[in-house]
Parts: structure tokens; sequence; C-alpha cells
């Protein structure tokens, strides 16, 4: 079959479906597709992987064996992966004989933070001021004004940077030569740090006819650059923000003809102006409030998007929170512990959800809380309830 076209009529369940990934979102992905009644293959080389442990077949090598992948391709009606930095030439090398959503071509532009950018500008959406520095030589040939005029900045390597990672904040020139001097001459972006007032993101998903769903915004909370809470619907986004938004995110999906679940991130600056940061091309931590709070999740929409089957109702049922878990709540200073779990989920608004990762580790996410509830104000006070209870900084 064609690499980049959706099969005739829907895959029907019963049918295997592929996992390039074996995180949480491909764990939570695997519960979506088998409440539906498919079976999932996963594709990850950890032998305790979240995903390949709840799958119906772990095929247990890297991202890039030739013969994993042919086994995948060969049993699978279509695959989907659930991180950005999975290698692009595998999802081409997989679309060769089965449907992959997204394309390969996709997730390579969201790998990229200069392809992304310029990705994303080209659709007439904005993004923060900045440059461009692929290599030392190139930035030897800025001056000192160019560099200036993006200052202060944050100074982001092009490839592999994901939850603050690969991020380091610069104040002048000088610290911006040191900074990139201090990263092996790798491509990276300098970005103007922007007069931020908050942060929301967009989550849709687009089938392969161009019909696409979104779902309601999104506003983000972030600490040392990890998302921590998400707040939905967006307190405070008005009905014109959210609607720019929304229509931004779906003009960057329609450009990349996109199929399966896309979320963007939009910083809102102190004036109101919207600015696209990133995207990601999988389902969201911030689109975990979808399961427990809309009538169709962000994971059952990517089983519905790549087989082809009709895009679920994207309607909120209920205000919702989202509290993400870090392996901190494990310890208490130097000592190991065991959160109060029996305390959270007497919380009448809270729905935990843990990964099922084996070892906890400071800064590694574990789990999630949800909550839903009458009214924002009152999930939002219980998720930083939750918060205080389980020793998570929220500011």
């Amino acid at each position: 079959m064609n690499a980049q076209t959706q099969p005739s009529s829907p895959i029907q369940p019963g049918a295997w479906l592929g996992m390039v990934g074996g995180g949480q979102l491909g764990r939570m992905f695997c519960f979506a597709a088998q409440s539906m009644g498919y079976r999932v293959a996963v594709l990850d080389p950890d032998e305790t992987s979240p995903a390949g442990s709840v799958a119906d077949k772990h095929l247990r090598a890297a991202y890039h064996d030739p013969s994993a992948l042919t086994e995948l391709a060969r049993l699978c009606a279509a695959v989907s992966t659930e991180f950005e930095n999975v290698p692009s030439a595998s999802l081409d090398f997989l679309a060769k004989t089965t449907f992959v959503s997204p394309a390969g071509r996709c997730v390579a532009i969201a790998q990229d933070r200069v392809a992304e950018k310029r990705f994303i500008a080209s659709t007439g959406v904005p993004v923060a001021p900045h440059v461009v520095i692929e290599s030392p030589e190139a930035l030897a040939a800025l001056s000192d004004q160019q560099i200036a005029a993006v200052l202060p900045g944050i100074l982001k390597t092009a490839r592999l940077g994901y939850d603050g990672k690969g991020q380091t904040s610069v104040r002048n020139v000088d610290e911006v030569r040191t900074a990139y001097g201090s990263l092996a001459g790798v491509p990276c972006v300098l970005e103007k740090r922007m007069p931020l007032k908050f942060e929301v993101s967009v989550l849709i998903a687009r089938a392969g006819d161009g019909k696409s769903a979104v779902f309601p915004l999104a506003q983000n909370h972030h600490v040392g650059g990890i998302l921590a809470r998400t707040v939905v619907p967006a307190p405070d986004a008005t009905p014109a923000l959210v609607a720019q938004a929304q229509d931004a995110a779906l003009t960057i999906a329609a450009k990349l003809d996109y199929v399966g679940v896309l979320c963007v991130e939009f910083f809102i600056l102190e004036d109101g102006t919207l600015i696209a940061n990133e995207m990601a091309p999988r389902p969201h931590n911030s689109g975990h409030y979808t399961v427990d709070a809309c009538a169709t999740s962000q994971f059952e929409q990517q089983v519905r998007a790549m087989t082809g089957m009709p895009l679920g109702d994207t309607r909120q049922h209920s205000p919702a929170a989202m509290l993400n878990i870090l392996g901190d709540v494990w310890f208490e200073g130097a000592k190991a512990r065991t959160p109060p779990w029996h305390d959270v989920i007497a919380l009448p608004t809270a729905r935990l959800h843990l990964y099922g990762k084996e070892e906890a580790r400071p800064g590694r996410k574990m789990g999630h809380v949800n909550f839903t509830g009458a009214t924002l104000e009152e999930v939002r006070t219980a998720a930083r309830d939750c918060a205080r209870m389980l020793h998570i900084p929220l500011d």
C-alpha cells in the first residue's frame, strides 16, 4: 500500500496496531486500543517499558532495527508513535508497507527546532524572535548587534530537547558565546525571552480526509521546564483567544497534512499576543485530563485517526485539572518513602494514573492525577491540596 495513503476502508477491531515507543503515552494508547478491541504490538528496547508490559506483543529491539521494523510492519495494519525523538527514518521504513501516522516527515520537523520554527512561521502563525546558530562559524559571523537583538534570551539545542533539557538562559553576548561553546558546536536556536503572561496548548485530532476535532484550550503551568499542572478550560483565556489559538493549530496541522493527534503549545504575552512555542506530534501531557473529563480521550482519538475510524466527540463534560507526578515525591530529602496514595484517592475529585515504571527518580515522570468536578475552582483547589499532600511545588 502507498505509505502516505490512509487505508481505503476503516481498520476494524481485531486488527493489530503498532506503537513505536514504550513510554507512558504508549501505555495509555494500549489501554485505549485494547478497550476498542484492537491488539497492540510495541517496539521498544526496554524490557520493562510501561507500554511493553501491557501490550499484546513486545518487540524488544532498537527503534532502527530492520528485522524488528519489518516484523512490526508485517503484523500491523497501522503504526503510530508516542514520542518525537523516534528516528523518522524508521517511520519512513515502516511506511513502505503499512500506514503510519503521523508521517515521518511530520515527526522530522518537530524533532528539529530550526525546522519547526521555519515551518510554523511559513504558515503565518507568529513565533518568537530568534536567531539560528548552526555552527561555530555561523556564530562567529553574527555581530554583537544581531545577537543583542534577541536578548535576554534562551539558547536551545535544535535537537533532543524536551522538558527544559538542552536550554540555557543567557543575558548578554558574552554569555551566548560561552554557552554555545559548551555545546560542542551543535545547531541551536537563540530565542528572545518574551514578557509571558501564561501558556496554553491546543490539542487536535486530524483524520486522513482532513476532518479535525479540537479539544478545549488547556492552560499550563511549568516548574523547572516540566509541565506541573494543567487546567481546562483555560481560565484566563477569552473566547477570542481560544478561537485564535485553535485556528492557528488547525492551520499548522493542515499545512503539515497531518494525520493523528497533534499538540501545539503557545505563549500568551502580557499584551495578549499569541506566539507559537512548539508542537508535539503525539498525545501530550496537557491532554491527560481528556481520559476522565471528555467524551473521547486523546488516546482514543489517536486510535481512531490511525485506523480511519470517525473521530470522536471532544466535548468536555466536567471542568478538569491535571497534576503531574515526578519521581521526587518518592523521596523526603535523601530518604525514600511511599507517597500517601490512600490520601490522594480519598479526594472525591481525584483519579490517580501511575505509569508502572519500576524505578522512581527525581525528575522522572511517574504518573499524574486528574481532577474533575462541578466547577473550575473546585478542581483547582483539589489540585493544590493534592500538591501539598505530595510535596509538589507549583511555584
